[in-house]
């Protein structure tokens, strides 16, 4: 299935939206299952659990925002897929008051361990949430890409800053408490038990691109897309990505 997030939001899921699908795929064949059932966590108004249910999965979203919630339930049903998705309000530090321990055969986690207090303990929640074969989607804010970014605009102090504080904020006024490099995020995928199965940077060039460029030249979009699929599980490139993205395993699906 093409990306269903195409054309300009591709440029921020493209690379994601890809890696996530064939992880599913791969867990559909191993366990004979056509419908997989899927976590998605701080999944908000439904950008990659509605799509993912449009494969045919069940998918819980647990969000602790109503209205992201009420989102989610307006865009399922306009999908045709209202019966496949729950929303549910929690968030990754309780997130066992609201859904089972070992139930998912996928869990995604984006744009999570940036907000949560302890970082490690989120990524065990999540991972606890597996089955004894599943795949963990692990998505989050790169230090690389802020520095980069905050340089590119002429405000090298806060570049500087980024850089050297410990939570890769640029200042008081930075919206993100927390960014991490590729070498942090396998840290805690390991850390929580899991197998590394890739890396890959998201948003390598997109956000560093001219928005009028990409809507104005003929076939610049698709070019784009193109060289952030080319250039995402390129190590050169995670130092420099807006975010970061693991795709972790459980040893037997590993093994598997």
């Amino acid at each position: 299935m093409s990306d269903p997030m195409r054309p300009r939001a591709a440029l921020r899921t493209a690379v994601v939206w890809e890696v996530l699908q064939e992880a599913i795929d791969r867990r559909v064949k191993a366990t004979g299952r056509e419908s997989l059932d899927v976590l998605d966590t701080g999944g908000g108004s439904g950008n990659f659990a509605v799509p993912v249910a449009r494969l045919g999965h069940r998918v819980t979203v647990v969000d602790p925002s109503p209205n992201a919630l009420f989102a989610l339930e307006r865009r399922a049903a306009e999908a045709g897929v209202a019966d496949r998705v729950q929303g549910v309000q929690g968030d990754a530090h309780g997130l066992f008051e609201v859904v089972e321990r070992g139930r998912y055969d996928v869990v995604l986690c984006h744009g999570v361990l940036e907000y949560v207090d302890d970082p490690a303990e989120g990524i065990g929640n999540v991972v606890a949430a597996l089955r004894s074969e599943g795949v963990l989607s692990l998505l989050a804010s790169g230090l690389g890409g802020a520095v980069l970014a905050r340089a590119l605009a002429g405000h090298f102090k806060e570049a500087r800053q980024a850089l050297d504080d410990p939570d890769g904020r640029w200042g008081t006024g930075d919206p993100v408490p927390r960014r991490f490099t590729a070498d942090q995020l396998t840290a805690l995928v390991e850390g929580a038990g899991l197998a590394v199965a890739a890396v890959h940077g998201v948003r390598v060039f997109a956000d560093l691109v001219p928005g009028v460029l990409v809507d104005t030249e003929p076939g610049a979009l698709e070019a784009l897309l193109k060289l952030e699929e080319a250039a995402a599980e390129l190590p050169a490139f995670h130092s420099v990505a807006t975010q970061l993205h693991v795709l972790g395993e459980t040893r037997g699906a590993a093994e598997a």
